[in-house]
């Protein structure tokens, strides 16, 4: 397959997946997002909160903002501000994003963020004044969510409602790629590492954090069924066993920049989901495991590079 086929291939997917904004259970969000007025914005901050201040907001349309948000739940990364209206989501991301940036230059660079959700990190990321963002993610409802924080801060983030697998096959490389929370959810990761290398540039670098498990040996858990409450779990690897997949896939220079365990003031409940979250994943006897009784959630941040 030739370049000009791989674009036309992406152009038709492109058209089908635009469908999906019209099911039955997407079309509200759409229609909610259409109504919307333009606003004055007197500040955006894009701190911990990505945060919109909004000049003269009445308290009619203060009410509306609020009734199409809470259209749209569950909301899982965040957190977001709209004037007094808080998105307290699920998951505190700031904790992730924070931990991250010391490790990033994305002035100038072409980034794309792989399974990038609602778009807060792509938010976020606009302060360091990358030439181009792109965001990936099959989800039809965080795309909507996406719209609705965009239509706020008019932002030029580009969302491709297209997955981790189309990456090799875009119409242009990458510079940086993050893939947080993903690798896990794929059946084969080291396929999935090699795409992801195919569609970075020479010198280009993958952020990527997984699940994984504690140990010296290179080897992986291997879930029967869920883990975690998650059925599409497929491999939780030890630190070395991840970094075996990313040279397997080409990349060089893998650097841990950190271990952490998934605790509950990052991943929680709240008003913004209506599911199950953290608290229920764990066993209530014995939070070190899963109610499987596997390992409790534990995350490992790399970075690889590659240099070829």
């Amino acid at each position: 397959m030739n370049k000009d086929q791989q674009g036309m291939d992406l152009s038709i997917l492109r058209q089908e997946r635009q469908k999906w904004l019209t099911w039955k259970n997407i079309l509200p969000y759409q229609e909610a997002i259409k109504k919307m007025p333009s606003y004055t914005i007197s500040k955006i901050t894009l701190g911990d909160r990505v945060q919109i201040d909004i000049a003269d907001l009445s308290p009619e349309d203060a009410l509306s903002i609020k009734e199409t948000a809470l259209l749209m739940k569950p909301w899982r990364k965040g957190p977001f501000q709209i004037n007094d209206l808080f998105i307290d989501s699920e998951w505190r991301s700031q904790i992730k994003y924070n931990l991250l940036e010391p490790h990033f230059d994305l002035k100038d660079k072409i980034v794309g963020d792989i399974g990038c959700n609602n778009g807060y990190y792509l938010f976020r990321m606009l302060s360091h004044q990358p030439k181009k963002l792109i965001g990936f993610d099959p989800s039809a409802i965080y795309y909507s969510q996406f719209q609705f924080i965009n239509h706020f801060i008019q932002s030029d983030i580009v969302y491709e409602l297209l997955g981790v697998e189309h990456v090799e096959f875009y119409e242009h490389k990458f510079d940086t790629l993050f893939c947080l929370g993903v690798l896990y959810h794929r059946s084969d990761p080291v396929a999935m590492l090699k795409s992801l290398f195919k569609g970075l540039n020479k010198g280009g670098e993958l952020i990527l954090d997984t699940f994984m498990i504690d140990g010296e040996g290179e080897m992986c858990l291997t879930p029967k069924d869920r883990y975690s409450k998650i059925p599409n779990i497929y491999f939780v690897p030890t630190v070395n066993a991840l970094k075996n997949w990313c040279y397997r896939a080409g990349f060089e220079n893998v650097e841990v920049l950190e271990t952490m365990v998934t605790e509950h003031h990052e991943q929680r409940k709240t008003e913004w989901i209506d599911t199950q979250s953290l608290e229920d994943f764990l066993d209530p006897e014995d939070e070190t495991k899963t109610v499987e009784g596997y390992p409790a959630p534990k995350r490992v941040y790399i970075k690889a590079i590659k240099t070829k």
